[in-house]
């Protein structure tokens, strides 16, 4: 059964993001999901056939990385906006930041000054199951760097196509944008 893509139109109106922007995003959401199942089917058929020790199998086996982060950064980003923006001082994501970071805004400007960094990509507050320990990320492909072991908490898109449409070459504004508009009641229950 095809995987459908989810319906984030509930931003539509989310302030510092324009509808123009969102849709478009939105599209190249839907675009991932629709290159996942597509690729998912074609694998599918090629190992029914036997045709997986052909370089076209190889290549879908790696494409399939791309574009199933790609859906998938995407829904985790879309979930953790939405919100007020107002970062709740106390429960488990405050313990673990102060723990981490010293206080949130130690952890507000590391995670700021990732997400300014030239290039395209992710900035992922990642927990490390294993020990609980928090570290930002910058993730430069969809299926590249992710860190093994480690659970995605805040999920912020800095692809151009994420900010470019409002904020031209300012990604700093966007960023603020961002931050005022993150629901981090759902930040908060990916914590394990």
């Amino acid at each position: 059964m095809p995987y459908e893509a989810k319906d984030y139109s509930k931003l539509i109106g989310m302030p510092g993001f324009s509808e123009t922007l969102l849709k478009n995003h939105f599209t190249l959401y839907q675009g991932y999901v629709t290159n996942t199942n597509k690729v998912l089917e074609i694998l599918e058929t090629m190992l029914k056939e036997g045709k997986t020790t052909i370089p076209e199998y190889a290549e879908l086996k790696r494409r399939l990385g791309w574009e199933w982060n790609g859906v998938r950064l995407h829904e985790y980003y879309f979930e953790n906006l939405g919100g007020d923006g107002v970062f709740p001082k106390d429960g488990k994501l405050a313990k673990l930041i102060n723990e981490n970071f010293g206080s949130f805004e130690n952890w507000l400007k590391d995670f700021k000054a990732t997400g300014t960094m030239r290039g395209i990509g992710w900035i992922i507050l990642y927990q490390d199951i294993l020990s609980g320990k928090l570290i930002n990320f910058w993730i430069n492909e969809h299926d590249v760097g992710h860190p093994a072991g480690c659970n995605p908490l805040l999920i912020m898109d800095v692809f151009e196509h994420a900010f470019m449409i409002d904020y031209g070459l300012k990604r700093a504004d966007y960023i603020e944008a961002f931050f005022k508009n993150i629901n981090w009641k759902e930040v908060e229950k990916r914590i394990r």
